[in-house]
């Protein structure tokens, strides 16, 4: 399996916390059955100040001390980059990471706040698509705004963006609503991929085996296993 949204990187949001814990978390995700992961710490102005530049060297001490403890797992570096006005100016500055492309378009995780879908949201992904880069949303189903109103993806859906459950919002681990909302967009063909957004190894483990079991009873073996490996393989260049 391949898992697109993981916070493995240490130290620099929050997710692992030092490179033991990032090990540890590479290691529940091989013995769960996934060999590539693309590493997406939040680029989030104000916050989590990380772009191109200050994750690279972080990536590649991660990616080093995989070889060193012997993990046999793949991995490349992304973000995940918060709606944001500043999100016009790092692309423009070429500071925004990409998880790969998607039909000659470059591709971005894109996480909009939890709480609701930003007035003018759709415009900003209007803007990216426009210059080549088509958003992932990533997580839809724990936007609180979205829970609430479906069709408050519909301009997304109609943009042709992509979109990313959470592993534990399909096995219930998010609640109820997060459950019910990935029912149905998994009903609705809505779903691009499956990911782990793992952060840590009890509460929020980089996982997926569980959430494909759960996905299949509803779309069948074939289609969850394209959203945890043909989808991202396509992505990221892995055939």
């Amino acid at each position: 399996m391949i898992d697109l949204h993981c916070h493995l990187l240490p130290g620099i949001d929050d997710g692992a916390s030092s490179m033991e814990e990032a090990l540890s978390l590479a290691r529940l995700a091989v013995n769960d059955g996934i060999t590539h992961m693309v590493v997406t710490p939040h680029v989030h102005p104000g916050r989590y100040e990380n772009d191109v530049r200050s994750i690279r060297p972080v990536f590649e001490a991660f990616q080093a001390a995989l070889v060193e403890n012997d993990i046999l797992l793949s991995v490349k570096a992304a973000g995940e980059v918060r709606l944001s006005v500043e999100v016009l100016t790092m692309f423009a500055a070429g500071q925004l990471p990409f998880l790969g492309e998607w039909d000659g378009k470059k591709v971005m995780l894109l996480e909009l706040p939890h709480s609701h879908v930003p007035p003018g949201s759709d415009k900003l992904v209007k803007w990216l698509l426009d210059r080549g880069v088509l958003p992932m949303i990533a997580h839809p189903e724990r936007n609180k705004g979205i829970m609430a109103d479906v069709t408050k993806l519909a301009p997304f859906i109609e943009m042709g963006c992509l979109f990313q459950l959470t592993a534990m919002s399909i096995s219930g681990g998010f609640g109820v609503e997060a459950k019910r909302l990935s029912d149905q967009m998994l009903d609705n063909g809505w779903v691009t991929v499956i990911a782990s957004d793992g952060h840590n190894c009890d509460r929020r483990p980089p996982v997926l085996s569980e959430a494909v079991r759960a996905a299949a009873e509803l779309i069948g073996d074939s289609e969850a296993r394209r959203l945890v490996w043909g989808n991202p393989a396509k992505i990221i260049g892995v055939y």
